[in-house]
């Protein structure tokens, strides 16, 4: 006997990307859409698959998000599994836990939701297929679910359902922490992750994946995103698939300016990585983060205008391509050694970093930065290599200013 089977989480529906939109409203709606449109081809591909069932491995909708009609859209696509025949199992992770729609969700006919209160066991007869997995009831779920997981069915498929960071990943909260040899002490066939956005194979005795999510919501999620399919034969898991599906992504294009000596060179080298990364991109809207690097002859004039060169690197990605927006421009270039002199002797560098050395400028910086940040969220201590890079960082722009634009 085969079969196919859709494994998918974080799918994050009805995000308000409110980061995004403050700087660029127009694209956070374009990466809403996205979402919606992704999870949308998604099921078109499930469909042209035949997948037995579907798994949804929490985070469907994004936390405390009021839009009802993110609901409404996942309950329309999921039927369009259902009414093909095709079984869908979702479990509620972090964000779907403190999320007013999941409350008032009503499922279709064929869908089933793994409760909260305790690991439950779906059995889909026909397949011989024992789904065993259970949902958060808190957004913060600190404790380990899997020992409680059920013993697996002898003779059975046994796919174990999980919404969880395993024993910890960069940038993810430890929610319903495990370790692998936990998923390994089940004896399960596969574990169907969730909680993780980038794809990732964790095991593969036995099968543990994450297959990242569908869509990618920041510049810290870059590249392609999706599911993936699981093919089974005669009770067996044969094949991992990814299924790419999103529709717009992030990229950052990392330029080295070092031997780059002219503006003009620095925007032909931009408007060519932004070229690589459109036809990487297959079509999709590209929302890149250009950061400039390098001891570079271009830094005076960097960081004497940056509004301006903002702007010029703008137009290097438009000539690249039409569906290429800049997100965000970053300088981070150092001068090359140099003295600047004007009508004295003055060793302006010299100068400036007689004064960084100075423990009273310190202590004067560190009180003007309190000062700001008493004004913002809290947050922690800014740390000393920081807190150094801003000082660094102060003496480059002093020193470009005083040696202003070249002509």
């Amino acid at each position: 006997m085969r079969f196919t089977f859709l494994h998918a989480a974080d799918l994050h529906l009805g995000s308000p990307f409110q980061g995004l939109s403050l700087r660029d409203p127009g694209m956070a709606e374009r990466f809403g859409a996205a979402g919606r449109e992704a999870f949308e081809a998604l099921i078109g591909h499930a469909l042209e698959e035949k997948v037995a069932f579907a798994i949804f491995a929490g985070d469907i909708f994004d936390g405390e998000w009021r839009d009802a009609s993110a609901a409404l859209f996942f309950n329309r696509q999921i039927a369009r599994l259902t009414r093909a025949g095709a079984r869908v199992y979702l479990l509620k992770g972090n964000h779907d836990a403190e999320s007013v729609v999941t409350k008032s969700l009503s499922l279709p006919d064929g869908a089933e939701e793994f409760p909260a209160r305790r690991a439950k066991t779906f059995l889909i007869e026909d397949l011989r297929v024992a789904l065993h997995g259970r949902s958060f009831a808190d957004r913060a779920e600190i404790d380990n679910f899997v020992p409680n997981y059920p013993a697996p069915k002898a003779g059975w498929l046994n796919i174990g359902v999980l919404h969880s960071s395993l024993n910890g990943r960069p940038g993810h909260e430890p929610y319903a922490p495990c370790a692998l040899d936990d998923l390994r002490a089940k004896a399960y066939d596969y574990w169907a992750l969730g909680h993780v956005h980038a794809h990732e194979v964790v095991c593969r005795d036995p099968l543990v994946v994450y297959p990242g999510n569908l869509q990618g919501r920041s510049i810290r999620e870059c590249g392609e995103k999706g599911a993936v399919l699981v093919d089974v034969v005669d009770g067996a898991v044969t094949d991992v698939r990814r299924l790419i599906v999103d529709r717009a992504r992030f990229t950052e294009i990392l330029i080295d300016a070092s031997d780059l000596e002219t503006p003009e060179a620095l925007r032909r080298e931009i408007s060519g990585r932004a070229t690589e990364e459109i036809e990487r991109a297959d079509g999709r809207f590209l929302a890149a983060r250009v950061r400039l690097r390098g001891t570079t002859a271009l830094h005076a004039q960097l960081a004497a205008d940056p509004a301006g060169w903002r702007d010029q690197v703008e137009a290097a990605l438009h000539h690249a391509g039409e569906a290429v927006e800049l997100e965000k421009f970053l300088i981070e270039t150092r001068a090359r050694p140099t003295t600047v002199r004007r009508d004295s002797d003055l060793d302006f560098a010299a100068l400036l970093d007689e004064v960084l050395a100075d423990p009273a400028f310190a202590d004067q910086a560190r009180a003007a930065l309190a000062a700001i940040e008493s004004k913002m969220p809290p947050k922690t201590e800014l740390p000393r290599e920081a807190f150094e890079a801003l000082l660094a960082e102060a003496r480059d722009l002093a020193l470009a200013r005083a040696e202003g634009p070249a002509s």
